[in-house]
């Protein structure tokens, strides 16, 4: 317990100072669902089977009850939100506009209409549906619900890169599981733990188990007001899942302990992507400079490059600039401070993307975002046989062409600083410092 506790609390913190970069609905999430596993562990021990710490009831059904609300968040927020949720058409979009998609998405974007129709039907029955089972007093119910929710989960890892958010949302659908049912997954052999475990409840059956310790009483009332704190701070959480302005991925309190999530509430129709380039030329206007792009680790950039498999990875960069697609670079600051580390050859960032056209040159003197449009290319097509897996077409300009020197005085205002340049030849006349 008092190890679980710390890493809650040094992830809670983590969190609160990465801002932006940590700005993801798992990471709610990922606090909600470490916080009940503090409770689930002995106060020190680190036996396997600590006797007189069973698995509190209070925490296996705080994991359905968390479930539960994401699931049923997911689903409302989808009815609520996009008409393409209701008229079963978002499937035909999703697999192409995801943030990351991976090779098997370029395959499923590729099934013909029906299909997807169908997929969305099922969607909604796993999200709207099946939490409802979990409600349900009756084993076979809850065990068929926690059951769906991870072969869901499951189809969604395999469909696309959807970071570790998958992967968590397994974790709390496999206490809707007992202990016999996982029996078959443990030996019979005795003194190993599903022996101790059967011991302990034969114990218990006949009477013979050691009488309760007063640390266990103090437990049971921890796990009383654990409970009750749930339930309080579930009231919020409950009307906003009732609200028709329902709210997606929100915390009601400070500490996160119990949230609102949801997904996909709007699928974009077409994708759009930032590609940033850069330059060595004097004179960013002259028809002549040549432009040369930089490629992030997952995100489509050159047409030609297979797209990646990485879940449960996540490339937190990757994800913020397909957010920033839908905006302008005004409404993402961020944005120009990573074109300016670009600029200086920052090796803190340019670690993070896949290839830098610059490593072994001196940095490019001018750096620009260009919008375009993408899309897979057809199975079969001319384009899929030359080994594309996207077409693109420009948009037009995101961010224009800028230098270190014009970005100085934008850099201090917001107090990034300007970053110093990196190579064997260093741009001349440009402050650095904050």
């Amino acid at each position: 317990m008092v190890v679980m506790a710390l890493l809650w609390i040094l992830y809670h913190s983590i969190v609160n100072v990465g801002q932006r970069w940590y700005s993801f609905g798992w990471e709610s999430q990922l606090l909600e669902t470490g916080f009940l596993a503090i409770f689930m562990c002995p106060l020190l021990s680190w036996r396997q089977v600590p006797r007189m710490t069973p698995t509190p009831i209070v925490t296996i059904l705080g994991y359905r009850w968390l479930i539960f609300r994401i699931m049923l968040g997911a689903g409302l927020i989808k009815i609520r939100g996009d008409q393409c949720w209701r008229d079963l058409t978002c499937m035909n979009y999703h697999y192409e506009t995801q943030p990351v998609p991976n090779p098997i998405s370029y395959y499923m974007h590729q099934e013909p209409e029906i299909f997807h129709k169908f997929e969305t039907l099922v969607n909604h029955f796993i999200e709207l549906i099946v939490p409802f089972f979990l409600l349900i007093p009756w084993r076979p119910a809850i065990i068929t619900g926690g059951l769906l929710q991870v072969l869901f989960q499951v189809i969604l890892i395999i469909s696309g890169n959807l970071s570790f958010l998958n992967w968590l949302t397994i974790l709390p659908s496999l206490c809707c599981m007992d202990d016999k049912f996982y029996g078959f997954l443990f030996s019979n052999s005795p003194g190993w733990a599903k022996d101790k475990v059967l011991q302990i409840q034969r114990e218990e059956r006949t009477g013979t188990a050691p009488k309760p310790t007063q640390a266990v009483y103090i437990r049971g009332v921890l796990n009383i007001c654990v409970g009750l704190l749930i339930a309080y701070l579930s009231i919020p959480v409950v009307q906003n899942l009732m609200s028709k302005h329902q709210a997606m991925n929100t915390s009601f309190d400070s500490l996160r302990i119990v949230n609102t999530y949801g997904a996909f509430g709007s699928v974009t129709k077409e994708r759009t992507e930032v590609i940033l380039q850069g330059t060595s030329s004097n004179n960013p206007n002259d028809p002549n400079a040549v432009w040369l792009e930089y490629e992030f680790k997952c995100k489509p950039g050159n047409v030609t490059r297979r797209p990646c498999l990485i879940s449960p990875y996540h490339y937190r960069l990757d994800w913020l600039i397909w957010f920033a697609a839908f905006q302008s670079y005004e409404m993402n600051p961020w944005l120009v401070h990573l074109s300016a580390k670009l600029l200086a050859n920052d090796e803190e960032v340019t670690d993070l993307i896949a290839f830098n056209p610059f490593y072994h040159t001196d940095p490019p003197k001018y750096i620009r975002a260009e919008h375009y449009r993408y899309r897979f290319t057809k199975i079969g097509s001319k384009e899929a046989h030359e080994g594309k897996w996207w077409n693109r077409k420009r948009i037009g300009q995101y961010l224009p062409a800028v230098s270190l020197r014009t970005l100085s005085s934008y850099l201090r205002q917001r107090g990034y600083g300007v970053p110093k340049v990196r190579g064997k030849v260093k741009l001349k006349d440009i402050p650095h410092g904050k």
